[in-house]
């Protein structure tokens, strides 16, 4: 299985003892069939959109070939990748490539306990058993670079969930992110105006955050903070003296996962929907602060009907101006006035060249990436068709707009953002949500009203704790 390591092994941080060589093949080749790609797109007839499907499929191989010879970043990307069931492939292949990416899931490094022990009584620097009243040996979940515990703090009987880094993993992941040139490389020839420095700064500087549960700790002590008291959104509060570099432990939560929830009634999961799109898109919108991680792993329904937010290592803090930026830009995407959008893209960078962009043709591509929640006043019924068609909308060469895109810049501040968005979507369209998303967006947008129940009650909340807007 891809990645797996012997019990008594670390997790390798040499590149070279991770078959750098077949991991450069893999990906440059890859990078090479994107490009014919690219270049087949406008052919348009039956064979080479047969031909372009195979190499589509033998390219989503290579790419998992090369995550499979990294053994840090590549988890997260399986991760990431493997529930994403939107644009990556044709539909005829995508159970195969689901299939191929699911390997890379699954392929966990098996780390026995003792190594764990190791790691926890390392960083707390005292023996388990002076600090837990038990503690459950066998992992509950797989954190995307380690395992998580279920535990009882022996000061005060709370039960805990302890999230510990697999040894050795901080430097391999630093290692896989030195192969982050090579992905950028597939982005460049897809967009040649695009910073590929600039944003694979800002992707190393993320995940490089990710890697210090001491920070992590503060993400979450940040958001429990903002939704301590909230009537559906739940954040675990961090044990704060137990949290080290490569160990946190927080609140222990239980729940209904992802998989049974898209099994409940229709009702059911639309409020689920609803409360998965408020927490993320609010968190950025009201205050500027978000989780970029919106994996279905990463929540769970509650029996008191409120939903537990988990895992903030992946995570971005935004000035005032950048969010005020986008929310003028939906606003012109609602009001479809292309004039003020073409105007606000290129006065903050987004169009190096605006004489270049038609800013008609410039409109009708963002509202194709955001219009189910801007245009459409409506209810809609979301469904993975619905996200694919946005993911190759906004970031495709199979795009309608990719003679666009070319002339368009991604700022890298904004670039988790639209990540995010992208994620809630597949994670709202994989539980077939139905809402008027535009009614609910329209609350940051333009500070309505709800005009949902949920909505009633979070204004209530907000009105009480003084935290609704960004601030």
């Amino acid at each position: 299985m891809h990645g797996m390591a012997r019990e008594n092994e670390k997790i390798p941080t040499s590149r070279a003892r991770r078959t750098a060589t077949v991991a450069t093949l893999a990906a440059s080749e890859a990078v090479k069939q994107f490009g014919t790609r690219a270049a087949n797109v406008t052919r348009g007839d039956e064979a080479s959109e047969a031909a372009l499907a195979r190499r589509q499929l033998e390219t989503a191989k290579q790419i998992v070939a090369v995550l499979g010879t990294m053994k840090g970043a590549a988890m997260k990307l399986g991760q990431v990748m493997s529930f994403l069931d939107v644009g990556l492939v044709p539909e005829e292949h995508r159970e195969e490539f689901q299939r191929e990416l699911a390997k890379l899931r699954d392929a966990a490094p098996t780390v026995s306990f003792k190594q764990m022990r190791r790691v926890i009584e390392d960083d707390l620097e005292e023996p388990i058993s002076k600090v837990f009243a038990t503690f459950e040996e066998e992992p509950i979940a797989a954190a995307s670079i380690g395992q998580v515990y279920r535990a009882t703090l022996k000061d005060d009987g709370r039960e805990v969930a302890v999230k510990v880094q697999y040894p050795g993993v901080a430097g391999a992941v630093r290692a896989d992110l030195q192969n982050l040139d090579m992905i950028m490389r597939l982005l460049k020839r897809m967009t040649p105006g695009l910073d590929v420095k600039a944003i694979a700064e800002e992707i190393k500087e993320r995940i490089g955050e990710e890697l210090d549960y001491e920070l992590e700790a503060q993400n979450q002590r940040s958001l429990a903070r903002i939704f301590a008291g909230h009537p559906f959104i739940v954040v675990p509060d961090v044990v704060s003296s137990l949290t080290r570099e490569r160990v946190m432990v927080s609140d222990f939560v239980s729940g209904v996962g992802f998989e049974e929830l898209k099994g409940r009634s229709q009702s059911e999961r639309d409020r689920i929907g609803e409360i998965v799109f408020r927490f993320f898109l609010g968190c950025l919108y009201r205050h500027r602060q978000f989780s970029g991680d919106p994996h279905p792993g990463n929540f769970l329904l509650q029996d008191d009907g409120r939903v537990a937010f988990l895992d903030f290592g992946l995570f971005k803090r935004m000035d005032r101006e950048p969010v005020e930026l986008e929310l003028a830009c939906q606003r012109a995407v609602v009001e479809d006035d292309a004039t003020t959008l073409h105007e606000l893209l290129a006065k903050s960078g987004f169009l190096p060249q605006p004489e270049r962009v038609n800013p008609a043709h410039l409109l009708a591509f963002i509202r194709d990436a955001i219009w189910w929640y801007t245009t459409a006043d409506e209810t809609i019924a979301l469904t993975p068709e619905i996200a694919t068609n946005v993911m190759i909308e906004s970031s495709d060469p199979r795009s309608s707009h990719f003679r666009e895109m070319r002339h368009q810049q991604m700022r890298p501040e904004h670039l988790f953002g639209r990540r995010m968005e992208m994620l809630t979507l597949a994670v709202l369209s994989q539980l077939r949500a139905r809402a008027n998303w535009h009614r609910i967006a329209r609350e940051w947008m333009y500070g309505d009203e709800p005009v949902t129940e949920l909505g009633h009650a979070e204004a209530d909340f907000y009105g009480r704790s003084g935290v609704g807007a960004a601030g």
